[in-house]
């Protein structure tokens, strides 16, 4: 995560939960010529383009006050969608018992690069998926862990 993410998440954190939301992500990135900040939200019920409009609404004169950031960029607020990106450990943890999809930075000894399977474990320095097997991967090998959308048969 980096500083301006972090400072980001300190500043809006209370105000997203305040208005009954969770602030799942922010990520500030460049998409071709623009700069992207985006603040990923969600709540039970799943998130709507209204909460989406109303979480924006609610950011928007708190991140310009703060003036976090100089370069001009595109505030978008959007939902983590159905295959989440799980880049904190506490939103690893919360995805135990799930299907996840892992890659790593580069292949491992067994010549994987990609594994799927339920996460099992989030450790300090590793994180343990079954896939037939239990299999431990450590934390710095992994560049992306994503949750797995499976239709209910």
């Amino acid at each position: 995560m980096s500083k301006i993410e972090e400072k980001v998440e300190d500043l809006i954190k209370k105000k997203i939960e305040n208005i009954g939301y969770e602030l799942f992500d922010v990520l500030y990135l460049k998409e071709g010529q623009d700069l992207i900040l985006r603040i990923v939200i969600d709540n039970e019920k799943g998130i709507t383009l209204d909460d989406c409009e109303k979480v924006n609404n609610e950011i928007k004169d708190i991140l310009d006050e703060a003036d976090l950031i100089q370069e001009q960029y595109l505030l978008e607020v959007s939902s983590p969608g159905i295959e989440r990106l799980l880049r904190k450990e506490w939103q690893q943890k919360k995805y135990i018992g799930e299907r996840v999809s892992i890659k790593l930075f580069k292949k491992d000894e067994d010549g994987n690069k990609n594994y799927e399977g339920i996460l099992c474990q989030v450790a300090d320095d590793f994180i343990e998926i079954e896939q037939g097997e239990k299999i431990k991967i450590p934390k710095q090998s992994i560049s992306q862990v994503k949750t797995v959308y499976q239709e209910e048969p």
